[in-house]
């Protein structure tokens, strides 16, 4: 093993752990963005902004099914969302992130460590350059607003409880306020 190698099998290692202690299993994720069938129109699927998905008014209480639809889930260049298979694509209306971060977990200590978050649909990311943390800000209540790209561009935003352990997890550099993951440093504070 070469020490590229290293890092990469210690941050499977650990994803798998985190896995097998969630009872979250690795997910197959169809290649979507290779897809591109007809748009087949609006459907009325929506996510709204505390996670939860509708359809034609009616919420989808089903988990797997849920579940099942993020994995075919796809946000494009434009902007706009789609349900996504090789024969057809629906609008997907999104009032603000894709999913919902709702656990984060620490392995490690310092630039070193890993900070794993699971969604609500079952995706396992680690923090780092191709899961990156960002920090918006309500400009109503100037709270903050912190999201995580989960793949694609399709974002998780933190629940205020996984939010509030990162933040109690942070440390001060350079002035800002922040977590290591990977090798990278993602404030936590808003920008103002």
């Amino acid at each position: 093993m070469s020490e590229t190698d290293a890092p990469a099998d210690a941050l499977a290692a650990i994803l798998a752990g985190v896995r097998a202690a969630t009872g979250q299993g690795e997910r197959a994720i169809p290649p979507v963005e290779r897809w591109n069938p007809p748009d087949c129109g609006d459907i009325g699927m929506e996510i709204r902004a505390d996670g939860s998905w509708w359809h034609q008014g009616t919420r989808i209480g089903r988990q797997p099914l849920v579940d099942l639809f993020a994995t075919v889930l796809r946000k494009d260049e434009d902007g706009r969302t789609w349900l996504v298979t090789p024969g057809e694509k629906v609008i997907v209306h999104v009032a603000d992130a894709h999913f919902r971060a709702i656990r984060v977990d620490r392995h490690g200590s310092g630039p070193a460590q890993i900070v794993s978050v699971l969604t609500n649909v079952g995706d396992l990311v680690a923090l780092g350059p191709h899961n990156p943390l960002r920090v918006a800000v309500n400009p109503a209540t100037r709270e903050p607003r912190p999201y995580v790209l989960v793949r694609g561009r399709l974002e998780a935003l933190m629940t205020r409880a996984a939010f509030y352990e990162l933040v109690d997890w942070s440390e001060e550099r350079d002035g800002m306020v922040g977590i290591w993951s990977q090798g990278r440093f993602f404030a936590v504070d808003a920008p103002v």
